[in-house]
């Protein structure tokens, strides 16, 4: 049963691709269709990318013991990509005459053609945007290997139809999903020697070692031959921010299989979908004591300071040398922003020097929902789980301007927001969780 999470996403949840076998186009679109994107818009998108001589099939296989999605995706008269094929050793075939053999004379499309078929089809400008620089990469890697202009880069027709369907149609899944962030654990590229198109290469193929310049590759363990693919790897690259959090809460997996099923492990890509914890976590605390600067401008300073990543800002008098009055300001930050935080003090105050120590901070689990006056005017509240139950507060800044365009007293929008969004937070803790209808 194909699970149904994209209802249930919000803005603190993001991806993590786990290439630890490494990554391909259609293993990264399985996950995704294994975590709920769905099953008709999969089969649909050929259709609507303007090519409906291309049909997907969807499988559920096994690999080593673990359940996952097989996409498929070929022509209707059954011609589809099939992954590079690994050289055994003591094999001494002729790759060459294999590569060539039916190679010269097959359609090709070229990658002009593929960006003309994005920009037609309807789809939202973030995943166009997203899509079209995956294939300007693309084009990039395979024409510096070829010796050719990026837009006259050649590619075989059910080859290129295939990283259409799968470019396009991995970046639109997160979105389906939810997700607007996407983290990517250590790449795995495989090893060993495959049999390709233009023969017997090395791994990683030409194109992939180009389209990889950036990632973090980590080991390959046990697996053999191509791991990663250059559409898996052109589509890290467009969809990818790095590493993920170093602390994050798991919310579901999908697996997405590989084509080949070797015994030694998986060959499946997992995908988590997880949430940021910010219940306890380490934190950088910056502060420093300042009496030569007017009151007037701490609240400029604050605003700097929340700009470069503080957490909190808090300010209160205090009594410096010779008995002038001063304020001392402390700022929580993440350890990423402690940098950008120390450089706002010295740029929007008077001060000469800080000082820093790490802490740990522990908070209540929270997260943020929007709540509409009875005007339609959104207000942001912060929900927060408690040992009590959860509790909820509106955004002062929120309310008071939904005060001022309903013309009406912010107390009484307070509490008509407050009651609203306890409403709502009582009723998604009743609401039953739901399977996606198409499985």
């Amino acid at each position: 049963m194909t699970r149904d999470i994209s209802k249930s996403m919000s803005d603190s949840r993001f991806a993590i691709i786990d290439p630890a076998a490494g990554i391909s186009g259609d293993m990264l679109l399985g996950a995704l269709v294994d975590l709920g994107a769905g099953e008709d818009w999969i089969r649909a998108l050929p259709g609507r990318l303007g090519c409906p001589e291309v049909v997907v099939t969807i499988e559920r296989v096994d690999r080593c013991g673990i359940r996952s999605t097989q996409i498929k995706v070929a022509m209707r008269g059954g011609a589809r990509e099939h992954p590079a094929v690994p050289v055994e050793p003591h094999d001494h075939r002729d790759s060459m005459e294999h590569a060539g053999r039916g190679h010269d004379h097959a359609p090709h499309r070229h990658l002009g053609e593929l960006v003309a078929m994005i920009e037609r089809a309807p789809l939202s400008e973030a995943v166009r945007e997203r899509a079209l620089r995956a294939f300007r990469l693309l084009g990039e890697a395979e024409g510096r290997v070829h010796g050719v202009p990026a837009d006259r880069v050649a590619l075989h027709e059910v080859g290129a139809l295939d990283a259409l369907v799968d470019i396009v149609g991995c970046i639109e899944g997160f979105e389906r999903l939810g997700v607007t962030a996407v983290y990517a654990r250590p790449l795995a590229l495989g090893q060993g020697w495959v049999r390709a198109a233009h023969g017997t290469l090395a791994v990683p193929a030409p194109a992939t070692s180009i389209l990889v310049e950036g990632l973090e590759v980590g080991p390959d363990g046990p697996v053999s031959g191509e791991a990663t693919t250059p559409t898996g790897a052109v589509l890290l690259r467009a969809l990818s921010e790095g590493r993920p959090p170093a602390r994050w809460r798991g919310v579901a997996s999908g697996w997405g299989a590989g084509g080949r099923n070797p015994v030694e492990y998986p060959n499946a890509l997992r995908v988590l979908i997880a949430e940021a914890v910010a219940e306890a976590g380490e934190v950088v605390v910056t502060v420093t004591d300042i009496d030569d600067l007017s009151p007037e401008y701490l609240e400029p300073l604050r605003e700097a300071l929340v700009a470069a990543g503080a957490l909190d800002v808090q300010v209160w008098a205090s009594q410096a040398k010779k008995g002038r009055p001063g304020f001392r300001i402390e700022v929580v930050s993440e350890p990423a922003a402690e940098t950008a935080v120390t450089e706002a003090f010295f740029r929007h105050s008077s001060t000469a020097g800080v000082r820093r120590w790490t802490a740990e901070r522990v908070t209540l689990t929270r997260r943020q929902i929007e709540v509409e006056t009875r005007e339609g005017i959104a207000v942001r509240v912060k929900v927060v789980e408690g040992p009590g139950g959860t509790r909820v507060k509106p955004a002062f800044a929120d309310v008071a301007r939904a005060a001022r365009r309903a013309g009406r007293p912010a107390v009484e929008v307070a509490r008509e927001v407050q009651q609203r969004a306890q409403d709502r937070v009582a009723g998604e803790s009743r609401a039953p969780l739901t399977a996606n209808k198409e499985s």
